[in-house]
């Protein structure tokens, strides 16, 4: 097999000298962006003869919802987190804008670990309230509000940086576990770094605010290009999918992580592309609406809430109650809770039938291909639906879908068979614990076989 670092190091070292090439390419994405967002929120809803190709309102839906999202997720397992650092709009404004702000330190409160899982859960949760993939307006609001707050924070801290996308963009955790899967990324030799006393580059902006001499792994690294080469210790390369994962330990890996993989990236993303066919959602709606009329309580059944607290579009028959809205909030709620819960007691067993507690932390990581395959599968039928509108059959997208979902048990299986042994653990003593991981890699498939093939 042919030796691709040389090329890779050439790849990352061209980044760092075209750094002005990257930031022509950024602000194109930025005017791409801005076009799709604002303009089909100012315009009228479709109707139902509209179609992609004559239609913006639905073509920048399927763009971005069909097609942009479900493959930036792609993008990080495949490249690590190219896109935070070459084509973000969101990290681009934030950075733009910090050179122009009032450059204040960034407090304490604000490097709280748990404001990327808090962000996402919210950002979720509220994206099923107002039907943010079925409508420009809710779009607008969210992620034109998620682009405002972060210029806000680059005009207020740390000049030159991006500080909301290490500390407050809500997807930045979810793109820290999947970038640990990326098959390539920016290596440190910390002690070629510390050796090296020739002539030096010019210290590189690191815009996320790492400390490059330290960094390990892609999982915080924006793969920006701008520390390729420095001190001659600072190179692309190739690696395994597997390795970061099999390399982790207790002290590598967040405690946030694993709370944003099981009850958020799992938990959460599962029960808000369920809740709409699933027939405990209706059961519970249906109980809650007739004990609410036996007892004469009939305001939770007015549907008069604003769009932006509630999906509200009469004029397509498509209105939530107060009722509908707290269903969507106690299910996705308990779908996080529940699925979470179990994920966490499954795998803390694991580790103690491993013979070390500690083993948890590296163990829980090991689902992170089962929580990206989820993530994809669940944006990617919103680019099944939109086709199918379209006319399309799409017959092969099942077996797809079935295919992508056992690879992805079959990937995490092998994480975890592999993590078990890395003390040299004879597989016979790590059947035990294999069987736990077994039963959560299980769980998961169960609840993603139910939405595409139970319901």
């Amino acid at each position: 097999m042919p030796d691709l670092n040389p090329a890779l190091q050439r790849l990352g070292d061209g980044m760092r000298r075209h750094g002005a090439t990257i930031r022509t390419v950024q602000w194109a994405v930025v005017l791409f962006y801005a076009v799709l967002l604002v303009l089909p929120a100012m315009l009228p809803l479709p109707d139902s003869q509209a179609h992609l190709v004559d239609n913006l309102t639905l073509l920048a839906q399927f763009l971005f919802w069909g097609i942009w999202w479900p493959f930036v997720l792609l993008s990080i397992v495949l490249f690590g987190r190219l896109w935070c650092g070459v084509l973000c709009p969101e990290g681009a404004l934030s950075e733009w804008a910090s050179q122009y702000g009032r450059g204040l330190g960034v407090p304490r409160e604000l490097r709280w670990a748990g404001w990327p899982t808090l962000a996402f859960c919210l950002t979720t949760l509220y994206g099923q309230l107002i039907s943010v993939y079925d409508y420009a307006q809710a779009a607008l609001l969210i992620l034109g509000g998620s682009t405002v707050a972060a210029v806000v924070v680059g005009l207020l801290f740390a000049r030159g940086k991006r500080v909301w996308c290490r500390y407050l963009c809500p997807v930045s955790g979810v793109f820290a576990l999947l970038a640990r899967l990326a098959p390539v990324h920016f290596q440190v030799d910390e002690q070629r770094w510390l050796e090296n006393h020739g002539p030096r580059r010019p210290p590189p902006n690191c815009a996320p605010l790492l400390d490059i001499r330290r960094m390990r792994g892609a999982a915080d690294c924006h793969a920006c290009g701008r520390c390729s080469g420095q001190r001659d210790a600072v190179r692309l390369i190739a690696r395994s999918s597997n390795q970061e994962i099999l390399q982790a330990t207790p002290t590598t890996v967040s405690p946030w992580d694993v709370r944003l993989l099981f009850f958020g990236v799992i938990g959460l993303a599962m029960g808000a592309f369920q809740w709409t066919v699933s027939p405990w959602f209706i059961a519970l709606k249906q109980g809650l609406a007739q004990w609410l009329v036996s007892r004469d309580v009939t305001w939770p059944l007015m549907d008069n809430a604003p769009w932006w607290l509630l999906t509200h579009y009469p004029q397509l028959n498509d209105s939530f109650s107060w009722l509908d809205g707290f269903c969507i909030v106690a299910y996705l709620g308990m779908s996080a809770w529940v699925m979470g819960t179990a994920l966490m007691l499954l795998m803390r067993l694991a580790a103690r039938l491993s013979g070390d507690a500690a083993q948890y932390w590296p163990l829980a990581i090991t689902l992170v291909p089962l929580g990206g395959a989820g993530l994809f599968l669940g944006l990617s039928a919103t680019t099944v639906k939109l086709l199918r509108y379209e006319g399309l059959l799409l017959e092969w997208v099942q077996p797809a879908r079935a295919l992508l979902l056992i690879a992805a048990i079959g990937w995490s299986f092998l994480l975890g068979w592999k993590v078990l042994g890395r003390d040299g653990a004879a597989p016979i003593r790590r059947l035990p614990a294999m069987a736990c991981l077994v039963l959560a890699s299980g769980l998961v498939g169960y609840g993603w076989w139910l939405q595409f093939w139970g319901w």
